[in-house]
């Protein structure tokens, strides 16, 4: 039986088995609507209108194959407009589905041409997932493995793609567009999408299993910290007081595991600079979404296929100096360009803010140390934790909990050296003994730790307000809501 045969009777059939079943009996009887969120590394049962999706399925490879050898290079062309190749695909489209005359319904024609541009123009069947606000991460285990993020969770989601050949376009999509390249002699890859979100690629011979792919989607309407107060990652006294250490210019560093929200944690840190200052953003892949006028946004480079080119974080964050800069960001310090913050922090550019890869707050520092280590200039330990102690002011540490949330867990001062140890005061911590609710979400908040920081007094001199609830006792009386 051929395909459009084929789904003719499908169709039917589907429509037969609709009448003779209900909700309390079909085949969705007990299980979650296929409409809802997919259930956490859990597959949806197989219906009678899966054989259908595998008819339309086939009759989609055929009309992109026909696509591709039609268009030929015109894909690809990076001279053509997009909304114009998006026009040019459709036409094209239409008339392979009208010359092979396949009998399809206005809802599965527009599913089809939809389809078929997703996989031509977009990124296939992760598209949908870019466009769905809820989904905070892609993640892709080779072509038949795919699972996304929501609310903090993992789910496998109902998308696959139809051959690692399938998967493997894709991927060459998304970095000829930035300029990169993935084979076998280069089998990875860092990227990013036009919208910001952070791309990384790994195919065979290092992914063993299928080509792997992952997608930190980028957020197009930056939050603000009366969302991340609404979210509970944070309470208004705790946002108050970062408001007047990022006035009163003070060295912060925000740290934190893989995502955790440090990234979004410094774009609220970043809102609190002022209009009138000169800010210079240095960044990986550029993230930051700062409001203020004047920002000078600089990305680092990698290296080109001649192995040529490079420029890192290092290399701008010495540029930056020259700059005149009044604050200096930096995305995140991961290698020797720790020592060159540390250095500027020191030197008269105060008010400087980063994030580092930490546990704890103790494991920043305690990480900044071999930051400063891996910039190869044999310093001792001592005179890079005194470095650390004279230029740090405050660690503000977010971590993801169990139940998926985002929360900061410590802010916490930087007091000096004791000895060989850099000393720290903690000004707010969580509160974990408030347990959980019904649907395992922590009940917990951060709460004070009644501990004045030794710069408080120096917002005084600067005329920064901060009222005296800030750190006020702790409530009691169970759990905080």
């Amino acid at each position: 039986m051929n395909l459009t045969k084929r789904l003719e009777s499908l169709r039917g059939l589907d429509s037969n088995a609709a009448t003779q079943t209900s909700a309390s009996s079909g085949p969705w009887a007990g299980a979650a609507h296929p409409s809802a969120e997919p259930q956490a590394v859990a597959t949806e049962p197989r219906n009678r209108g899966a054989d259908g999706n595998e008819a339309l399925n086939a009759i989609k490879d055929r009309a992109s194959a026909a696509l591709y050898e039609r268009m030929g290079s015109r894909i690809t062309d990076p001279t053509l407009d997009e909304s114009e190749l998006q026009s040019y695909v459709k036409e094209e489209l239409r008339a392979i589905i009208d010359e092979d005359e396949i009998p399809l319904s206005a809802p599965e024609r527009h599913r089809l041409v939809q389809e078929i541009i997703d996989d031509v123009l977009g990124l296939g069947p992760l598209q949908k997932f870019l466009n769905d606000a809820a989904v905070s991460e892609v993640m892709v285990n080779g072509p038949d493995k795919v699972y996304v993020e929501r609310g903090g969770r993992l789910f496998r989601a109902d998308a696959r793609f139809s051959s690692e050949e399938h998967l493997r376009r894709i991927i060459e999509r998304i970095v000829t567009k930035v300029g990169r390249r993935i084979d076998e002699s280069s089998p990875m890859v860092d990227a990013r999408l036009s919208d910001g979100s952070r791309v990384n690629a790994i195919i065979a011979p290092l992914a063993v299993s299928g080509s792997s792919l992952t997608i930190r989607k980028f957020g197009q309407v930056p939050l603000t910290v009366d969302n991340l107060i609404s979210f509970g990652t944070l309470t208004g006294e705790m946002a108050e007081l970062l408001n007047a250490c990022v006035h009163a210019r003070l060295n912060i560093i925000v740290s934190g595991g893989t995502g955790t929200g440090k990234t979004t944690l410094l774009n609220v840190l970043s809102s609190f600079l002022p209009a009138d200052e000169r800010i210079v953003t240095i960044e990986d892949a550029v993230e930051l979404q700062l409001q203020q006028d004047h920002v000078v946004r600089l990305e680092s480079r990698p290296r080109n296929i001649e192995g040529k080119g490079e420029i890192s974080i290092r290399d701008l964050v010495r540029n930056s100096l020259r700059m005149r800069p009044d604050r200096i960001v930096i995305g995140e310090v991961r290698g020797g360009e720790s020592l060159d913050m540390l250095q500027a922090m020191n030197t008269g550019h105060d008010g400087s803010i980063s994030t580092v890869h930490a546990n704890s707050p103790r494991d920043a520092i305690a990480r900044l140390e071999t930051l400063v280590l891996m910039a190869g200039m044999d310093l001792p330990l001592r005179a890079i934790r005194e470095q650390i102690a004279s230029a740090v002011n405050l660690i503000v540490h977010i971590s993801r909990l169990r139940d998926g949330t985002r929360r900061v867990t410590h802010v916490t001062e930087v007091q000096g050296m004791e000895g060989d140890i850099v000393t720290l005061q903690d000004a707010f911590t969580f509160d974990y003994s408030a347990g959980v609710d019904a649907n395992g979400r922590f009940l917990g908040r951060p709460v004070p730790t009644g501990v004045r920081p030794r710069f408080v007094d120096h917002f005084a001199e600067l005329g920064i307000p901060l009222s005296s609830a800030v750190f006020g006792s702790i409530p009691t009386g169970g759990g905080y809501r």
